[in-house]
């Protein structure tokens, strides 16, 4: 049985709090022996991707403690207990399983009276049979004309996740001749982020999909509402027009509203749910069923490979506790997270809510405070645009921040100029390589304005193209990573009550049970 100690407990960190100072990171990335870690600190991931940390703060010696601390913390050994379906979410008492949303690593999880797995891939064919008669026109409007565009109506991990793979892929898809529908998503309960989708699209040939689990999320079903308005106004049946991606057991599961429902469970969280039915159905109507299969298949190479216990051979693993050791050794605060791939423009923002959402607690699983620095903060924007903006920092600011990189050699659209001696994809690629090794060496210069430290660490995901499969590895990678850190920091990152308390507060406010400087706030605008 799993032991759950407190970081702080076990003696390999204690261990590894030694090696504070063991690597000056613009020594070994210099000259010939930087260019042998290049070759030589790099693990083999799913989807064709690579990770590689020769530019992190580690040698053999920090290696063989990190091996340490994940042995001592059984690191793998609870993440074989989720895939098990034992009970890890221990603030909401619920299984966590959305890894099997993809593929059966660990035993037959049976809840609920049915076998989980099977009951993921029924809504995944479900979804899939659905998306086909869509696309084939079989299901269409009121006057039997084909959809052309589908709405997501959700917030949180009902749009982040789903909306920046939908983004992922795009433009892959559109070269690939397997674009079937413009995607596009309303989250926030501001009016203007509706109004603006609705002005933007056809409503007529329009497919809403409402995604709540509860079938009571405020700023979901509000937007519900201002969407089926405009259905009205249009003279159209909004049952038609909309279907929903719910739990069994919601309000809306069965309701007349909807053309059909596809269910989720408690069991996987918004923020880990892009491979389950909140992002199956989308990304099933917007690009076919068939991408969807080969999203989930890059996932679940991904997840295999995180069994791993080498440490050396798990590029998540490795990636987790190498942040540990920024985090608890280095004291470092932050992560920045740079694609240099224009399609995962909001990849940050999704990996924001994953990880923050996630890891975001100063109390263990048990419920007591702990000693030691959690979650960092996580953010990030495309490169090259990061460069002109908030790398200044990255470079010359008092903080040092670990940066992960993601980079590919082949662009997705396969359109490119030359110009000056190079492509553009070519210019892309020089530019996050310059970066790495400029962030790790520094450069002196006797105008103290003009010198650079170095020492600043960062590792390398890399892929030939960003493709399904490759899209679904680097997103398990990171749900992999999260999940390792927060078994090390002995935490529970599968609820998040610090999101609940404004929600109950906020409905205090509308329905004017406030006094004090509540009250105040609320009457400054005008509630």
């Amino acid at each position: 049985m799993a032991e759950w100690k407190n970081l702080d407990e076990l003696d390999s960190f204690k261990e590894l709090l030694k090696l504070r100072d063991e690597v000056v990171l613009k020594e070994v990335m210099a000259g010939d022996n930087g260019a042998k870690r290049v070759k030589e600190y790099a693990v083999e991931m799913g989807g064709g991707l690579c990770f590689n940390y020769a530019s992190r703060v580690c040698d053999e010696k920090i290696l063989d403690a990190l091996q340490a601390l994940s042995d001592e913390a059984g690191l793998i050994e609870k993440y074989r207990l989720l895939l098990d379906g034992e009970m890890i979410n221990t603030g909401e008492k619920r299984l966590v399983l959305h890894q099997l949303t993809r593929g059966q690593l660990g035993k037959v999880v049976e809840k609920d009276g049915a076998d989980k797995r099977e009951f993921y891939k029924t809504q995944q064919e479900r979804i899939a049979e659905f998306a086909k008669k869509v696309h084939s026109g079989e299901i269409a409007n009121e006057k039997g004309e084909k959809f052309t565009t589908v709405v997501q109506i959700g917030i949180g991990g009902s749009d982040l996740g789903p909306r920046a793979m939908y983004l992922a892929l795009e433009n892959w898809a559109k070269k690939n001749n397997c674009f079937k529908m413009e995607a596009r998503f309303i989250s926030n309960v501001d009016p203007d982020d509706a109004s603006a989708v609705l002005d933007g699209i056809d409503v007529v040939h329009s497919l809403f999909i409402l995604v709540s689990k509860s079938g009571t999320t405020l700023e979901t079903l509000t937007n519900q509402t201002f969407v089926m308005d405009a259905l009205k106004k249009a003279g159209l049946d909004g049952s038609r027009h909309m279907i929903a991606v719910t739990s069994e057991t919601s309000p809306i599961a069965h309701s007349s509203d909807y053309l059909d429902a596809f269910f989720m469970d408690d069991y996987i969280g918004g923020r880990y749910s892009s491979t389950s039915a909140v992002g199956g159905a989308v990304l099933s109507l917007a690009f076919g069923p068939e991408v969807f299969a080969e999203f989930l298949e890059g996932a679940h190479e991904e997840d295999e490979k995180a069994l791993s216990s080498d440490i050396r051979k798990n590029a998540d693993l490795l990636d987790a506790l190498l942040g540990v050791f920024e985090r608890n050794v280095l004291d470092m605060s932050s992560t920045a997270v740079l694609p240099y791939s224009q399609a995962l423009s909001r990849f940050p923002a999704h990996l924001q809510q994953l990880d923050m959402e996630s890891n975001g607690k100063s109390v263990n699983r048990f419920g007591e405070p702990v000693n030691y620095k959690t979650g960092p903060v996580i953010f990030g924007e495309p490169g090259t645009n990061g460069q002109h903006s908030f790398y200044q920092l990255l470079h010359q600011g008092t903080d040092i921040i670990p940066l992960q990189f993601v980079g590919f050699l082949d662009s997705q659209m396969e359109n490119d100029v030359v110009i000056e001696g190079s492509t553009s994809q070519k210019k892309l690629a020089a530019n996050v390589t310059a970066q790495i090794m400029a962030f790790a060496c520094g450069k002196d210069d006797d105008d103290r304005n003009k010198y650079f430290e170095g020492n600043r660490p960062s590792s390398l995901i890399i892929g030939k193209k960003l493709e399904p499969k490759a899209l679904g590895a680097l997103l398990a990678h990171f749900e992999n990573k999260v999940m390792f850190q927060g078994f090390t920091w002995n935490l529970n990152s599968f609820d998040q009550e610090g999101v609940q308390l404004g929600k109950k507060l906020a409905k205090k406010v509308l329905a004017h049970e406030t006094d004090g400087a509540l009250k105040a706030y609320a009457d400054l605008f005008e509630i």
